[in-house]
């Protein structure tokens, strides 16, 4: 038998097939991670400015032309609207001028990203020293002292991710990858509602009364890990019903090379580039972590479209994989799945 045979029965088709896929991923994960985050900068940030009328339109003007485009300043009435269009997280920053005086405030919120308020903060500073004036700074929703960085919310929401499409992976071919029939599809869609609730406290648990890493709302957690953890184990069971073990390669690609970059973890969303800011939001890790930190920190507010986004998922999901289920034909349940790369016929 000459080398060239023993390499075409040491690798398959099939096999070389995912290897080159795997290669894929990993070059598209370097891509994706090191592009997101290889140069963040606040770029378009929602700020607010409330200063005194004769001044207004000037320095509005100002932060406007700021290079590199950093803020997109609105004016705001007062100091209070400021502090509750901050907590609504319709802004993520303010500047309150002092009409009798030389010192400003900057009014920022941590809990929503360190890095994104002390990025504010310089910039504010700078603008300031231009006019000869200082700036104090007030955190209206300051992260734990046990969140470094705010970025415990995130490594919360990725941990959760991690589990339902690994949950999901082992249930979809612990059994030789058997296709799912309509009973294997209940069960296994049933199995992944329990495991969700399960992963969905225990990590409310650990965040919270375990470490302290993570204030708001106990119940709230939980039940946003559970939607979580669902939302992608039931897309990974989707796309493992559509294409087989192909579909945990493609449900890593959604979620932890499109996802965790562009989910405003370890920078917020607004600093970093303008793509991985786009389809964050709508993806799971994105629309989790942004929930997440909302209870956390600002009251449970504008988690909505988040929510929606989840949930979104959770029924695409579950809808493919009991669909797919029903329509698959008799002779495609009696064991594994054609070699990929194949011709079933």
């Amino acid at each position: 038998m000459t080398f060239a045979d023993e390499v075409k029965n040491a690798v398959t088709p099939r096999a070389a097939l995912l290897v080159i896929g795997v290669l894929g991923l990993q070059l598209l994960f370097i891509a994706s991670y090191v592009g997101a985050l290889h140069k963040p900068k606040p770029t378009d940030v929602p700020f607010g400015l409330v200063a005194p009328q004769q001044v207004s339109a000037q320095l509005l003007t100002e932060l406007k032309n700021l290079p590199g485009g950093p803020l997109d300043p609105r004016t705001v009435a007062d100091a209070a609207t400021a502090r509750e269009q901050i907590l609504d997280r319709e802004i993520d920053g303010a500047l309150i001028v002092n009409p009798t005086g030389t010192t400003d405030t900057v009014l920022v919120a941590s809990g929503g990203g360190a890095s994104l308020a002390t990025a504010l903060t310089k910039i504010i500073t700078e603008v300031d020293r231009t006019q000869q004036r200082t700036v104090r700074t007030v955190d209206v929703a300051p992260a734990s002292d046990q969140d470094f960085n705010g970025i415990s919310s995130f490594y919360l929401v990725v941990g959760w991710c991690v589990g339902g499409y690994l949950c999901a992976s082992i249930l979809a071919i612990s059994a030789g990858a058997k296709p799912a029939n309509r009973q294997r599809a209940v069960i296994r869609t049933g199995v992944m509602a329990l495991y969700s609730i399960v992963g969905g406290i225990g990590g409310a648990i650990i965040i919270g009364p375990v470490l302290g890493a993570l204030p708001g709302s106990f119940w709230g957690l939980s039940g946003l890990g559970a939607l979580t953890v669902f939302a992608v184990g039931m897309i990974t069971l989707a796309l493992q019903a559509l294409t087989g073990i192909v579909g945990i390669g493609l449900a890593v690609l959604i979620v932890v090379i499109a996802g965790n970059p562009s989910a405003g973890g370890a920078y917020p969303l607004p600093m970093i580039p303008d793509f991985w800011r786009a389809i964050g939001p709508a993806l799971p890790p994105g629309a989790g972590t942004w929930v997440a930190r909302s209870i956390a920190y600002f009251k449970g507010n504008a988690v909505t479209g988040s929510l929606l986004v989840l949930s979104a998922w959770a029924v695409a999901g579950t809808a493919v994989t009991l669909l797919v289920a029903m329509r698959r034909k008799p002779e495609e349940l009696t064991g594994e799945r054609p070699p990929f790369g194949s011709n079933p016929a």
